[in-house]
């Protein structure tokens, strides 16, 4: 259950602040919709470099956010070494994705190539725009230049392939672009 590895889990979203005095906190979730990430219980916390299974005692929409009760969180003191940190949860127990969908987290680290099979670099994150999610991906020594390019994440039309077998994507993306 503990240790580094985050092959097993998927990370979520992040306790991102205090909310009032009795160690409630304020949550930033990744998933979508949001409050799906209250779903699950344990979350597993990233503390002090190990990765500990906290129970959700209560959580709720809050405003256009989400707010959660720890078990053994009574105080806002308490609450706030909290801050910052990632909450995931074990990968098995996420519901199964269709074919052809991804989690954010699998397509980190990727590397973005053109069709014609030039590297643009390293996907470092995703990003939701509102119109559609995009990927930001950043050169390195190996790809054609260290440029960061936001590439949209619209299968079919720009992401052409994910293989996660070989940790590439295809894209049909113009490198001047």
């Amino acid at each position: 259950m503990s240790g580094n590895n985050l092959d097993d889990k998927t990370v979520l979203g992040r306790i991102s602040s205090v909310y009032g005095v009795k160690g409630w906190v304020k949550i930033y979730s990744y998933t979508d919709p949001m409050e799906n990430i209250l779903t699950y219980s344990p979350w597993l916390l990233k503390i002090k470099g190990e990765w500990k299974p906290v129970e959700v005692e209560a959580g709720k929409q809050h405003g256009k956010g989400l707010i959660a009760k720890l078990a053994g969180v009574d105080d806002r003191e308490i609450a706030r070494t909290y801050n910052g940190i990632e909450i995931a949860v074990e990968t098995e127990r996420l519901p199964d994705l269709e074919a052809g969908e991804f989690y954010w987290s699998q397509l980190e680290n990727l590397k973005v190539y053109t069709e014609s099979g030039a590297l643009l670099g390293k996907v470092s994150h995703l990003m939701e725009t509102g119109a559609n999610d995009v990927l930001v991906v950043k050169g390195n020594a190996e790809s054609i230049d260290r440029n960061e390019r936001l590439i949209p994440y619209l299968p079919d039309r720009v992401i052409k392939e994910i293989d996660l077998e070989t940790g590439t994507i295809r894209v049909d993306w113009d490198p001047e672009f």
